[in-house]
């Protein structure tokens, strides 16, 4: 019901932008004529525009959507238009919206890129198409029937409204002169990062839950601090199994929050932030959910050459991310185009590459023919790339449910913090 009561207010929010906000109009200025071009009968267009909405803050993907951008059109004459998004919920509001104006052929969105909360929300209202996935060429090289990660999000099972695009998993990054000279060795297991930070204060933090990147640790901390009750996070949360779980987690960050940097008074209201005070020398231990992203950072000078990224001996939090097709898109097939595009052993190599985004294929390459599987062998290795050969233990999300309980258990306990 609260996502029901959050999605309803953020789609009036929304229509209410929609109509004044100068920059809202400027985008509709290219949904008006995207509009006219599809209805545009008597002057047929031979080209498609489909509009694919996705978070638009790292330079690695925008730039992996071009590239995907001139693939469809000299392969397929489509026009593909990313909408870049600063928060995702923002499109599903937008389609929300559409729905609740009775625009059921029309939409503004196409494709959007989304998982877990978001793809809950556009499920429970019926804003996707269902069951089209099946119909891509490329989609039994996921191996669905074997992996039930490609047909389930967060715990909901996927319905074929979305496709798997990319996988990702909770790494941790530390500064290697900083722990050395501290002869600390670097933390494996959540009660080893407690240890760190009691006998280094200062060198750690984390993002406020509203932060992705925040909630994803705090997710990761009451599983891993529950090790005998997991079984409770992939059900729908209730009141009783969230009072069971939040007495250990609360335990620990009462300990962890007074040697914090800035005592845990003051906290990161955004992930990106994070590098910055790794960048600075002020942190000596960070985390990302794209391991790839660490190396890349070290190339741009944006971080230090002496980051060494790993991941956590009790577990790695693991997802996969997914392309959902709105209900009321009007381009459906050349949106499937796209998406299958998307999948393709091609498409998901370049993805893979370390230099362009490196984010894990969705494919199972046992799968895939010898050529197609030479396509993901990698250049040399980096210093500061998380070693791929290392055995981890992967913990699947929590169903969507937990992530808006353990939020707000957290806001009510301690506040705002920035």
């Amino acid at each position: 019901m609260e996502v029901l009561v959050k999605t309803w207010l953020t789609a009036v929010a929304v229509c209410f932008l929609y109509t004044c906000s100068a920059s809202v109009a400027a985008q509709d200025t290219n949904l008006v004529t995207h509009s006219l071009a599809r209805k545009g009968n008597s002057e047929k267009q031979d080209t498609e525009t489909v509009h694919f909405y996705a978070w638009g803050g790292s330079a690695q993907v925008n730039s992996y959507l071009q590239w995907v951008s001139e693939q469809v059109s000299q392969q397929y004459n489509i026009r593909f238009q990313h909408v870049k998004l600063a928060d995702t919920s923002d499109a599903v509001s937008r389609v929300l919206a559409e729905k609740a104006a009775g625009n059921h052929t029309n939409g503004s969105v196409d494709l959007i890129w989304i998982n877990g909360e978001n793809f809950a929300a556009m499920k429970e209202h019926e804003l996707l198409t269902k069951n089209w996935v099946s119909s891509l060429r490329y989609f039994p090289l996921t191996n669905p029937h074997e992996n039930t990660a490609m047909v389930t999000d967060f715990g909901e099972s996927t319905l074929g409204m979305e496709a798997p695009w990319g996988k990702a998993s909770l790494v941790f990054y530390y500064r290697q002169q900083h722990l050395q000279h501290l002869a600390i060795p670097p933390p494996q297991t959540i009660h080893e990062l407690l240890d760190f930070a009691q006998r280094s204060p200062g060198r750690f933090t984390y993002p406020v839950p509203s932060d992705y990147l925040g909630i994803t640790f705090l997710k990761y901390a009451i599983i891993a601090l529950n090790e005998d009750r997991q079984n409770v996070f992939y059900q729908p949360v209730s009141e009783s199994a969230l009072k069971s779980v939040l007495p250990a987690l609360w335990q620990y960050l009462d300990a962890l929050h007074p040697v914090m940097w800035r005592r845990g008074e003051t906290m990161l209201r955004q992930a990106s932030q994070l590098q910055r005070l790794m960048g600075s020398g002020e942190l000596s231990i960070a985390f990302s959910f794209t391991a790839a992203e660490i190396p890349s950072a070290v190339e741009r000078f944006d971080l230090p050459k002496d980051i060494r990224t790993y991941v956590m001996h009790d577990g790695s939090l693991a997802n996969v991310h997914f392309v959902g097709l709105t209900y009321n898109s009007s381009v459906k097939t050349a949106a499937k185009t796209v998406v299958d595009f998307l999948l393709s052993p091609k498409a998901q190599a370049q993805k893979q590459k370390l230099k362009v985004w490196g984010d894990e294929s969705v494919l199972d390459l046992s799968l895939l023919s010898p050529s197609d599987r030479a396509l993901f062998d990698q250049e040399g290795g980096h210093p500061s790339a998380l070693d791929k050969s290392q055995k981890v233990k992967l913990i699947a999300e929590p169903h969507s449910s937990w992530a808006d309980a353990i939020r707000n258990a957290w806001y009510e306990r301690y506040g705002v913090r920035y």
